[in-house]
């Protein structure tokens, strides 16, 4: 068993006893309480899943297995240039211990082994239009893997439920290993006019995702790496990573329940926003007629924005109430790769304006740029312009988090999610003469 399972193998095994016991001894304990504004919110904040891999606190965003993002950036083994490698995150994920540069070495090995993508995985992808959503097709490459579901196999032929984990975690591990070539020939089919290019196994994670996409340039790899890091999670409440573990509850394998979450992800009020945030800096660049707005201008364009109905997009987060320590992360990236570049000082200056617009609205709660705010700004730097791609870089990411929380999952043994629905008939009763 190579050293990362087995490492798993023996922390899942103790937190499954530790957590039946305290289940038995202290399941009655009450935890939250449900209003029915949170019922009729999309059920905002209610405490109602088990989700091990990260925790996002609303002020100081989030922990990966407590780690904050600067101290991941910093204590995680790293690229040539100093950011973290995303292989490092997936272990930590799985383990709750910071790896080895040797074992995140080893790790890379691993996935580069299980990376070999089915030639039906390519011929399906092929027989689309090449103009498909590139977020469509690398949900049917995704499901176009799932015949060789270890899982599904395993389950078929009787497998015992103490055995669970082991096959998801097969499945995951050849999964998150084949993402990169299959997210690269749709960037490449759709964008290059098919010119697909081989994969680099000297390369770790991240760097081999860039150069398959096209690009060898040592600063762009180190954002792929920061890239895939800050995205991997953001605990098990937002839709993607919800739909995820919903559908995988079903015991659905994870090619099915990954597919499923990236659905989600393709959602205007969630992944595709970082193609809805470039999208609107661009409009606003045209329509004011300048590479270079004064703060003035921006603060005009945003509160004509707000007039039509609309929302700023990258702005507002349903948790965090601070800045998110993701869109800093990238800010500081930024700051030490790229000098003098117009549309990064754009999305400073609406840092700058935007917060306090919003805060003088008077209803929004967190005015504070998300993650989305300036991943796109960073990705048209180097060239990557095509931005409805830009979901399947976050797509990428997000599979290190999910598939990482899945396996804990089974390894606990969490049944079913079925949580209880109501009518308005029953909303409305709950209020009358009250």
């Amino acid at each position: 068993m190579e050293a990362l399972k087995q490492k798993f193998a023996d922390k899942a095994l103790s937190l499954y006893q530790e957590l039946r016991t305290i289940s038995k001894e202290k399941g009655s304990l009450k935890v939250d309480e449900v209003t029915l504004q949170q019922v009729l919110g999309g059920a905002r904040g209610i405490k109602m899943m088990l989700w091990e891999t990260s925790q996002l606190d609303p002020n100081k965003g989030i922990r990966f297995r407590g780690y904050s993002i600067p101290e991941i950036k910093e204590q995680l083994p790293s690229g040539p240039q100093g950011e973290p490698k995303p292989e490092g995150l997936f272990w930590l994920m799985l383990t709750g211990e910071i790896p080895t540069a040797e074992e995140v070495d080893a790790l890379t090995q691993e996935w580069h082994r299980r990376a070999d993508v089915p030639q039906q995985v390519y011929t399906t992808l092929d027989s689309m239009p090449a103009d498909t959503h590139p977020m469509t097709q690398f949900t049917i490459g995704i499901m176009a893997m799932q015949s060789d579901s270890v899982f599904s196999r395993r389950y078929a032929e009787g497998l015992p439920k103490s055995e669970y984990w082991d096959a998801v975690y097969e499945d995951s591990m050849n999964l998150i290993a084949r993402l990169p070539r299959v997210a690269a020939y749709i960037y490449r089919r759709a964008f290059k006019d098919g010119k697909h290019i081989d994969p680099d196994t000297s390369l770790d994670y991240s760097a081999n995702y860039a150069h398959l996409l096209g690009s060898d340039d040592e600063d762009f790899r180190s954002l792929m790496r920061l890239y895939l890091t800050i995205h991997a999670d953001h605990e098990g409440g937002n839709a993607s990573a919800h739909t995820v573990n919903l559908v995988s509850s079903t015991l659905s394998d994870p090619y099915l329940s990954f597919a499923a979450g990236m659905n989600a992800l393709a959602g205007p009020l969630h992944g595709l926003a970082n193609q809805e945030v470039i999208k609107w800096i661009f409009e606003m660049i045209d329509a004011l007629g300048t590479q270079t707005p004064t703060e003035q201008q921006i603060a005009d364009y945003v509160q004509q924005t707000l007039d039509e109905g609309k929302v700023i997009p990258g702005y507002g987060h349903a948790v965090l109430r601070e800045p998110d320590p993701r869109f800093t992360a990238q800010r500081r990236f930024a700051e030490q790769y790229i000098k003098d570049s117009d549309l990064i000082t754009t999305v400073w200056k609406i840092f700058d304006v935007v917060p306090p617009i919003l805060q003088g609205l008077g209803k929004v709660k967190n005015p504070w740029p998300n993650v989305d705010a300036h991943s796109g700004a960073l990705l048209v730097h180097y060239g990557f312009r095509e931005f409805s791609y830009y979901t399947v870089l976050f797509g990428v990411s997000r599979a290190l988090g999910v598939l990482a929380a899945g396996i804990w999952s089974r390894a606990l043994g969490m049944p079913l999610e079925r949580p209880k629905s109501v009518t308005s008939d029953w909303v409305k009763a709950q209020v009358k003469d009250k």
